[in-house]
């Protein structure tokens, strides 16, 4: 069973109008009373570097560290607010994880590269995350700039799509993100 929140009291700071230009913004109540009952919406995106043919020949994977202390890699990746195009999402993701001179080259189709559906419980998905049901839409995003890790990324490494495919990195994802990896770089030819 899905543990689900109660609702958040009324007339508490949590009922105050969202502050401008953050429509979208939940407080840590209403995300987890959301997460208990909904499955919720999220943009994931695999950067990468391209040569001049537009053949990827690097990998950018974030990684970071556990609340225990564990390393893990991940994807750039947050949730869609409400009213949020997923286009504007997508690109503030990739600032907030990649800083504001990476330079992502949007694509100019939303399809994403992958669609994930990731499950609270084990064995209903390949894809488990422990805090909610998410769906997430996963897109491989050229990068041009210089990438400087912001929020709880410890480092943007970049690496051949080869590398990124091994067996050591794939088990370095949590919740079969590496399986995902595999999917995404597969849809684009790697």
């Amino acid at each position: 069973m899905i543990g689900t929140a109660d609702l958040p009291d009324p007339d508490g700071p949590e009922d105050r109008p969202a502050p401008a230009g953050n429509p979208g913004w939940l407080n840590d109540d209403e995300l987890a009373f959301v997460r208990g009952r909904i499955p919720v919406l999220y943009v994931e995106a695999v950067p990468v570097r391209l040569d001049g043919l537009g053949k990827i020949i690097e990998v950018g994977l974030l990684l970071r560290s556990t609340s225990d202390g564990h390393l893990t890699r991940a994807f750039v990746s947050g949730r869609v607010r409400f009213g949020e195009p997923l286009r504007e999402a997508l690109y503030r993701h990739l600032e907030n994880d990649l800083g504001p001179m990476a330079f992502p080259q949007m694509p100019t189709s939303l399809m994403p590269a992958q669609v994930a559906e990731y499950f609270p419980m084990p064995g209903i998905s390949q894809f488990v995350d422990e805090r909610q049901h998410a769906v997430s839409l996963v897109y491989v995003v050229p990068v041009t700039g210089s990438c400087d890790p912001r929020q709880d990324a410890l480092e943007v490494t970049w690496m051949s799509p080869e590398d990124a495919l091994a067996a050591d990195t794939i088990n370095e994802f949590p919740g079969g993100r590496g399986a995902l990896l595999r999917q995404v770089l597969s849809s684009v030819g790697c």
